[in-house]
């Protein structure tokens, strides 16, 4: 399959879900993530909002509030496809945006560079065995892993995992992937 063929058939996958099981199988894998030592040596954490069809990460953010963790969040910039990551202190620092996304207001929230990141969650639609994912196609996570020195890890529901996936050389590969079933790689 392509990456397109790829993309489209897990969104729909996705968008299928019944909130209950998404709910359920969301808080199992954030428990997961929980028992890593990536997240309990890990002070600052980039992560998505999710959006509605996506694995929910407001309970892992809400976790990490209640670990005195920073949560920091991505704000994209299209124009020169570049990402940066903003402290999130309050989910109503967030504004909507392009892509139905959730992305913090950057006069309501203050820069955090790459390097005080320990534990990046990289968010895509599906994952292989030796860490490659396919996201939604701007490459913005892409650029941002090039010379980022923390953990980078992803989260995924069992269904969006796969042997393998095409990739090109510019793609960065995570180190884990954790479903409800377990870690992936």
């Amino acid at each position: 399959m392509t990456k397109s063929e790829w993309r489209k058939k897990i969104k729909n996958l996705l968008i299928s879900m019944e909130a209950n099981d998404r709910k359920v199988m969301s808080e199992k894998i954030a428990v997961q993530l929980f028992e890593t030592k990536e997240w309990r040596n890990s002070n600052f954490i980039g992560i998505t909002v999710s959006r509605k069809f996506e694995l929910d990460t407001t309970f892992i953010i809400k976790k990490a509030w209640e670990e005195g963790k920073t949560v920091c969040v991505p704000k994209c910039y299209s124009a020169n496809k570049k990402m940066e990551f903003r402290e999130l202190g309050s989910f109503d620092d967030l504004e909507n945006v392009y892509m139905d996304l959730y992305e913090p207001i950057i006069e309501k929230t203050k820069d955090i560079s790459k390097e005080n990141i320990d534990l990046l969650i990289v968010p895509g639609l599906v994952f292989d065995k030796k860490g490659y994912r396919i996201g939604y196609g701007g490459g913005y996570y892409d650029r941002f892993l090039q010379n980022y020195q923390g953990s980078a890890i992803s989260i995924a529901y069992s269904f969006q995992t796969a042997e393998q996936l095409p990739f090109e050389e510019f793609d960065v590969p995570v180190e884990q992937v954790i479903t409800e079933e377990g870690c992936y790689i």
